[in-house]
C-alpha cells in the first residue's frame, strides 16, 4: 500500500481542486453553455441519438461527452457542477492511466511526474474550464497507444492487451470523430514500419476479432444518425473533418493559431513541467527491435506526439487542439526528471532548471505586485466589466479561444489586486521552496511543493474567472430575467445564439433569434422540423406590438443596430452586465 501512497494522495489533490473549482463560475457563453444545452435537450426530448441545441438539430459533434454530461445531469441536476463533473473524472482517469504507463515503461518515479504534469500543467486547467471532450479524447488516446504497447512488448496470452486498443479507439472514434483513429493507428503504423514488425506483428494484432469490437461499440451511433438524419453523413464526415482539416469547413467560425505562437506556446501549456524540456534530449529512441526496451518506446511516445503536433500545424487549428500531446509529452518529461535525479551532471541541469523556475516565479510576482501598484488609484467597482478593453463581439481575436486575453488592462488590477497579491505569494514562495528541496536532494518534496503550488494557483484563478463572470456569462442576465418572467414572456436574440447561450441554458426557455440562422444553427435550420424560431426585423417589430413582454439580447456594441429594427416603438432598458444589454417593450 505504501508503494501507491503518492500516487494516492495526487489523486486526492487533484480531485479535491478540480472539484472545488466546478461549481463555479456560471456556464459560460458560447461552447460551453451551448453544449451543456445540447445535453440538456438529450434528456428533455429522450432522445440520445441526435443532437439538438435550442431544438435545432445539432449534427456537428460525436455523442460521448454529451452523454456522459447528460448522465450527471440525471444526478445532480441542471448546473454548472454537473457539466464539469464528467471532465473532472475524465482528468483523474488520465492521471492515473498516465501513472501506469510511466511506471510500466519507465519507472514509478517517472510515471508519478508523468501523472503530475498532466494533473497540474497549465493547460490541463486552462482548457478544461469549458465543457469540450479533449481531457476525456486524451484519456482514450493514452489508454490505447498503453494497450498497444503492452500487447507489442507481450507474450502469448499478453496479446489480448491489443483488445483494449480497439475498444480505446472506439471510444475516442465517440468522443471526437475521426481523430480518434488518426492519432491512434497513425503512430502504431509509423513505429511498426520503422522498427521493420509490420508483417509479424499483423498476425497478433487480432484485425477481424478486435475490428468487430471497434464496429460492435462506434458504429450504432453513427448508423442511427445517419438513417435519422438525412445528409448526416456528409456534414459530419466531409464538413466537420475533411473540410476542417483543409480549413474549408463551413461557417467559418474559428481561427488559426499564429505559426510561432502555436509551437511556443506548449512551453506554457506544459508549465511548470515544461522546465524540464531540454531533458527530453535524454530520451533517445531506437528503431532496432534488439535495441533496449525503453528507446523502442520512446520512439513510439516520441512518434506519438510528432503526429499530433505535425497534423494541426498543417490543418486548422485553435490553442486546445493539441491537447492530446500532454500525454506524451509528459510521459517523455516524467522518464526524463526521474532520470535527472540519479545521475550526477543530469542532477545538476535539473537544479540549475529549477532554480530558473524560482525565477519565473519570482518575476511573476514582481510582475502582478506592478500591475497591483499601477492600479492602486483606480476604484473598484464590483464590475469588472467596465475596466475590460473589449472588441467588438465580432473581432478576429474572439475566434481563438483565449481571445478575451486580450481585453486586460492595467486598470482590471484593481480589482483582482487581492487575488493577484495572492498569486504572486503562491508562485514565489512554492517555487522557492521547491528549488530549496532540489539543493538537498529531496526530490519528491521539490515535486510535491511544486503541485500543491499549481493546485492553489488553479484555486486563486478559478476565483479570478468568477470576477469575470458578467463578461463571459449572462447567467446575471438569466437571473433578471427569471425574477421577471410573465406568461407569454419571449427571449429574442439579436444574431448569434451562442452569444448569449447561457441565457438559453439557465431560464430553460427557447430563444428567438433576428438574423440567427447563422454558425452552430445554420446547417441543422434547414431541416423541415425546424421550429419558428428565426426572425426578421419585421418579425421582431410585430412581437413588440403584441401584448406579450418581450426580453431583447444584445451586445451593447450591437445595441444602436438593434434600436433600429423597433425604431419608433416603446423601449425600456431591462439590464445591462458585462457589455450585454437586455431591452423590454414593457416598463
Amino acid at each position: 500500500m505504501r508503494k501507491y501512497l503518492p500516487i494516492l494522495l495526487l489523486l486526492a489533490f487533484t480531485a479535491a481542486v478540480f472539484l472545488a473549482t466546478s461549481f463555479q463560475p456560471s456556464l459560460l457563453d458560447d461552447a460551453d453553455a451551448t453544449h451543456a444545452e445540447a445535453a440538456k435537450e438529450m434528456i428533455e426530448r429522450n432522445d440520445w441519438v441526435t443532437l439538438h441545441v435550442n431544438g435545432i438539430r445539432y449534427l456537428e459533434k460525436a455523442p460521448m461527452l454529451y452523454w456522459l454530461t447528460a448522465a450527471s445531469f440525471r444526478v445532480f441536476g441542471f448546473n454548472a457542477f454537473a457539466v464539469r463533473l464528467p471532465i473532472v473524472l475524465g482528468i483523474l482517469a488520465l492521471a492515473f492511466v498516465a501513472y501506469r504507463f510511466g511506471s510500466w515503461a519507465y519507472s514509478e518515479t517517472a510515471g508519478l511526474y508523468a501523472a503530475a504534469t498532466l494533473a497540474t500543467c497549465v493547460g490541463m486547467f486552462l482548457f478544461t474550464r469549458v465543457m469540450i471532450p479533449e481531457a476525456i479524447l486524451t484519456l482514450w488516446f493514452t489508454l490505447a497507444h498503453y494497450c498497444f504497447l503492452r500487447g507489442f512488448f507481450g507474450e502469448g496470452s499478453q496479446k489480448r492487451w491489443y483488445y483494449g486498443l480497439y475498444a480505446a479507439i472506439a471510444l475516442a472514434v465517440l468522443t471526437k470523430g475521426l481523430i480518434g483513429i488518426v492519432f491512434i493507428v497513425g503512430p502504431i503504423g509509423l513505429f511498426l514500419l520503422l522498427t521493420r514488425s509490420l508483417l509479424t506483428e499483423l498476425r497478433h494484432l487480432r484485425l477481424l476479432t478486435g475490428s468487430l469490437l471497434f464496429l460492435a461499440i462506434a458504429a450504432p451511433w453513427h448508423l442511427l444518425a445517419g438513417f435519422r438524419n438525412e445528409r448526416f453523413f456528409w456534414f459530419y464526415f466531409m464538413n466537420e473533418h475533411v473540410y476542417r482539416f483543409l480549413g474549408k469547413r463551413e461557417p467559418k467560425d474559428y481561427n488559426r493559431v499564429p505559426f510561432v505562437f502555436y509551437w511556443l506556446m506548449h512551453l506554457l501549456w506544459l508549465f511548470p513541467w515544461s522546465i524540464g524540456v531540454t531533458l527530453l534530449a535524454s530520451q533517445k529512441p531506437a528503431i532496432n527491435l534488439n535495441s533496449d526496451r525503453q528507446r523502442l518506446i520512446n520512439l513510439y511516445v516520441w512518434i506519438w506526439a510528432a503526429l499530433i503536433l505535425v497534423f494541426f500545424n498543417i490543418s486548422t487549428s485553435q490553442e486546445y487542439y493539441t491537447f492530446p500531446v500532454y500525454a506524451p509529452l509528459a510521459l517523455l518529461l516524467g522518464a526524463a526528471l526521474a532520470t535527472a535525479e540519479y545521475r550526477l551532471e543530469a542532477q545538476k541541469f535539473l537544479l540549475r532548471a529549477q532554480g530558473v523556475l524560482a525565477v519565473i516565479g519570482l518575476i511573476a510576482a514582481a510582475v502582478l505586485g506592478g500591475l497591483v501598484w499601477q492600479a492602486r488609484g483606480v476604484q473598484p467597482t464590483g464590475d469588472l466589466s467596465v475596466l475590460l478593453n473589449q472588441a467588438p463581439s465580432d473581432a478576429e481575436q474572439y475566434t481563438l479561444s483565449l481571445g478575451h486575453f486580450f481585453d486586460l488592462t492595467t486598470n482590471t488590477f484593481a480589482e483582482l489586486r487581492v487575488l493577484a497579491i495572492g498569486a504572486a505569494l503562491i508562485l514565489s514562495i512554492g517555487f522557492l521552496l521547491a528549488f530549496r528541496f532540489r539543493q538537498n536532494q529531496r526530490h519528491s518534496l521539490a515535486m510535491a511543493a511544486m503541485v500543491v503550488s499549481m493546485g492553489l494557483m488553479f484555486v486563486w484563478a478559478n476565483l479570478a474567472q468568477q470576477q469575470f463572470d458578467p463578461v463571459l456569462s449572462s447567467r446575471g442576465l438569466a437571473d433578471e430575467i427569471q425574477r421577471r418572467w410573465e406568461p407569454g414572456a419571449k427571449i429574442i436574440f439579436n444574431g448569434e445564439y451562442e452569444t448569449g447561450s447561457s441565457i438559453a441554458f439557465y431560464t430553460n426557455e427557447q430563444i428567438l433569434l433576428l438574423n440567427g440562422r447563422v454558425t452552430g444553427m445554420a446547417f441543422g435550420s434547414t431541416y423541415p422540423d425546424v421550429p419558428p424560431i428565426f426572425l426578421e426585423a419585421a418579425d421582431v417589430r410585430r412581437l413588440w406590438l403584441g401584448g406579450d413582454r418581450i426580453f431583447f439580447f444584445t451586445e451593447e456594441n450591437k445595441k444602436e443596430k438593434t434600436l433600429n429594427s423597433i425604431e419608433g416603438l416603446p423601449v425600456f432598458p431591462f439590464a445591462n452586465r458585462g457589455g450585454k444589454t437586455v431591452l423590454s417593450n414593457k416598463p
